[in-house]
């Protein structure tokens, strides 16, 4: 099942205020590619290229949804409240579930061992628990215009 057009659009200009969560460049070292379907192979986020030990910022307001370690990488979510949960990893943080954060706040500094060549943040974005593009939240994505046949 997938998110209704309209409820992804409200929620896309909603976000417009939304800040990149590293400093300036961000290139990307991965794309965000949708899975077929909910435990298909896909890549459930963008990977933006950043050095090791870089303050990794909350690009909009919301509550600590989860901080800990998953497998063997430390992870941070956080609520923005709607339906909207975004997700960082591999990211160090005091912060822990139930905190107020707001935008442009240090999140935690981003650890080694995500990217194969380089350090990269892993940046995830869930609307009713569905997976969508990160750059949806940036202003980084296009919208789909239709064509004629």
């Amino acid at each position: 099942m997938r998110i209704p057009v309209r409820r992804l659009a409200a929620i896309a200009a909603a976000a417009a205020l939304w800040a990149w969560p590293v400093a300036a460049p961000h290139p990307i070292a991965r794309p965000y590619l949708a899975p077929a379907g909910p435990y298909g192979p896909g890549h459930r986020g963008i990977d933006i290229r950043a050095p090791a030990g870089a303050e990794v910022r909350a690009p909009a307001d919301g509550v600590v949804h989860f901080a800990g370690v998953v497998v063997d990488r430390p992870v941070l979510s956080i609520d923005h409240g709607g339906g909207v949960l975004s997700s960082y990893e591999p990211v160090v943080t005091t912060l822990a579930e139930g905190d107020v954060v707001r935008r442009g706040q240090v999140i935690g500094t981003l650890a080694a061992g995500h990217c194969t060549a380089g350090t990269c943040l892993h940046f995830g974005v869930r609307v009713d628990g569905r997976y969508v593009s990160p750059l949806l939240f940036l202003g980084g994505q296009p919208r789909a215009v239709l064509l004629p046949p």
